[in-house]
C-alpha cells in the first residue's frame, strides 16, 4: 500500500510517499481503506521529535482519518464491512499513523460516518472537534447562558468551539485576522467577532460581557494572561491547550479571590470512553446541520511533505494563510 512515513524523526526531508506492507487486523480491531486524513500541530512535534513517543519505524504519518471498514473483527457488535468511520489518536503511544491507503485501528477509536458529510470533512472534524468537546464540556463545564470566548475562530479548534458552545446556548465572541475570517466566524454563529489587528479586545470583552467571561478557551501558543485573568468572571474558567514553551505571567491578584481557575488538559490523555462520548455529540450535531468541517486546503498523499510544510508555516511561522484544516485526500 502506498503510505507517508518517516524512518527517523526530524525535519519535513524525512517524509517519504513509497509503498508499506498492507497491515492486518487482529482482534478488536478493524482494517479501513482511508479515503482521507487530516493534520495537526502534534504531527509535526512527533515527526521532528519534539514529543516524545514510542515509534515503530517506519512509521506512518497522521492521526486523524475517514474511510470505510475492509474488514472487522466476527465478533464485532459495531462495525461491519461496508460502514463509513472516522476517528483519532493514532499515530500515538506505539500506534502506528493513518497517512496510508489502510489503516488497522482498534475499534475503540472509531466512530460512525454521519451520512451527510465527506471523508474528508470527516477527518477535518475529528482531532479539533474531540478537543474543543473535552475542553468546553468535561474541563470547562460549559453552561447554556454562559459567554465564550476564544481567539482564532477560523482556526481548526477555534471553528468548532464557536459552533458547539453556540449549540449548547453560550453567547459567544472569538477574534480573527481579516474581513474574511471575520465573516467566516459569524457564519458559524459567533455573537461578536473581532478583529485582533484594529480592535481593541479587551475593552470589546467588558462593554459585551460587562460580569465577565465564563469561560475562555486559549488556542494561542503565547498567551498573556495578565489580560486575560481580569477579564474572566468571578469563578470564571480558563481552557489551556496549547503553548508548550509558554511561561506567561500570572496575576495572582486577579485570579485566586474571584475563585477563577486555570484548567489545562490534552485530548490525547482523555479515554476511548470519554471521546467515545465526545464523537456522539459531534456525530449528533454534524447530522442536524449544527457542526461543519472547515477545511482549508487539500492536498494529495505524493505531497505529504508540503502539506506538513504548509501546516507549520501557519502554526509555529504564523504565515496567517489558513482558515480551517489541512487535508490529506488519500483516496
Amino acid at each position: 500500500m502506498r503510505a507517508a512515513f518517516i524512518e527517523k524523526t526530524g525535519s519535513t526531508d524525512e517524509i517519504k510517499v513509497g509503498d508499506l506492507p498492507k497491515p492486518k487486523p487482529g482482534p478488536g480491531q478493524v482494517l479501513i481503506k482511508v479515503g482521507a486524513s487530516a493534520l495537526n500541530p502534534i504531527n509535526l512535534y512527533i515527526r521532528s521529535g519534539l514529543i516524545a513517543m514510542p515509534l515503530s519505524f517506519p512509521y506512518t504519518l497522521g492521526s486523524d482519518f475517514a474511510g470505510t471498514v475492509e474488514h472487522a473483527d466476527p465478533g464485532s457488535k459495531r462495525f461491519r464491512v461496508g460502514d463509513r468511520v472516522w476517528g483519532s489518536n493514532q499515530g500515538m503511544f506505539g500506534r502506528q499513523g493513518v497517512t496510508s491507503e489502510y489503516a488497522v485501528i482498534d475499534e475503540e477509536w472509531c466512530y460512525p460516518t454521519p451520512a451527510n458529510i465527506s471523508d474528508q470533512e470527516a477527518a477535518a472534524l475529528a482531532l479539533v472537534g474531540l478537543t474543543a468537546h473535552l475542553g468546553l464540556f468535561r474541563t470547562g463545564r460549559l453552561q447554556s447562558g454562559e459567554t465564550v470566548y476564544v481567539p482564532g475562530g477560523s482556526g481548526g479548534v477555534g471553528s468548532m468551539v464557536v459552533q458547539m458552545a453556540k449549540t449548547a446556548g453560550a453567547r459567544v465572541v472569538t477574534s480573527a485576522g481579516s474581513p474574511e475570517k471575520l465573516e467566516l466566524c459569524r457564519s458559524l454563529g459567533a455573537d461578536l467577532a473581532l478583529n485582533y489587528k484594529t480592535d481593541d479586545i479587551p475593552a470589546q470583552l467588558r462593554e459585551f460581557a460587562s460580569d465577565g467571561i465564563d469561560v475562555w478557551y486559549e488556542t494561542q501558543r503565547e498567551p498573556n494572561l495578565e489580560v486575560a485573568i481580569p477579564l474572566l468572571r468571578k469563578r470564571g474558567r480558563m481552557i489551556l491547550m496549547a503553548g508548550r514553551a509558554a511561561m506567561p505571567v500570572l496575576p495572582l491578584g486577579s485570579f485566586y479571590p474571584r475563585d477563577c481557575s486555570l484548567l489545562g488538559f490534552a485530548m490525547f490523555n482523555a479515554t476511548a470512553e470519554e471521546q467515545q462520548r465526545c464523537a456522539e455529540d459531534i456525530n449528533r450535531w454534524t447530522q442536524a446541520g449544527q457542526l461543519k468541517a472547515l477545511i482549508g486546503r487539500v492536498f494529495p498523499l505524493a505531497e505529504a511533505a508540503q502539506a506538513e510544510q504548509f501546516l507549520e508555516q501557519n502554526t509555529l511561522e504564523k504565515a496567517g494563510t489558513l482558515s480551517g484544516k489541512v487535508v490529506i485526500a488519500i483516496s
